[in-house]
């Protein structure tokens, strides 16, 4: 291949419609716009959720409720996820997260009691719910509030 050979890839490029260029081009005169009226103009969008005057559909609708700006949101673990780890290990947050069970911490793990814990294990996190704390005791283990 020399440099006189190169070309982009295929679909890589595309040629720009050049509005307003003539008849033959497809797009002269009014340059795909139609004729006179709002969209006809420059600058002349109308904003997400204009209805044309009319009371929008977002005012329309009752509002009910607020968002607590104050809640915090747990990543749930739940006990049939624990099973990964081997017989006595150290369940972190930090482990959690690099077996995959977790995305990420958010305000802390909180553990829940749903399947069934098979192993002993030593488990720290923010929060338990009550059956967890009490499957992980009975296997053995122990629970630790970070």
């Amino acid at each position: 291949m020399q440099l006189h050979e190169l070309q982009p890839a295929e679909g890589s490029r595309k040629v720009r419609n050049r509005v307003g260029r003539g008849t033959s081009s497809g797009n002269g005169k009014t340059s795909g716009r139609g004729q006179k009226g709002q969209k006809a103009r420059s600058g002349g969008s109308i904003r997400p959720g204009f209805e044309g005057g009319q009371t929008p559909l977002f005012r329309r609708l009752p509002k009910r409720g607020f968002t607590n700006i104050n809640a915090k949101e747990y990543a749930l673990v739940n006990l049939d996820q624990l099973n990964r780890f081997e017989d006595g290990a150290e369940v972190t947050p930090a482990a959690l997260k690099e077996a995959g069970i977790i995305r990420a911490e958010k305000s802390g793990v909180k553990v829940l009691g749903n399947g069934e814990l098979t192993k002993k294990l030593t488990v720290k996190a923010a929060k338990f719910s009550k059956s967890a704390e009490a499957a992980i005791t009975a296997k053995g283990g122990s629970i630790e509030v970070i």
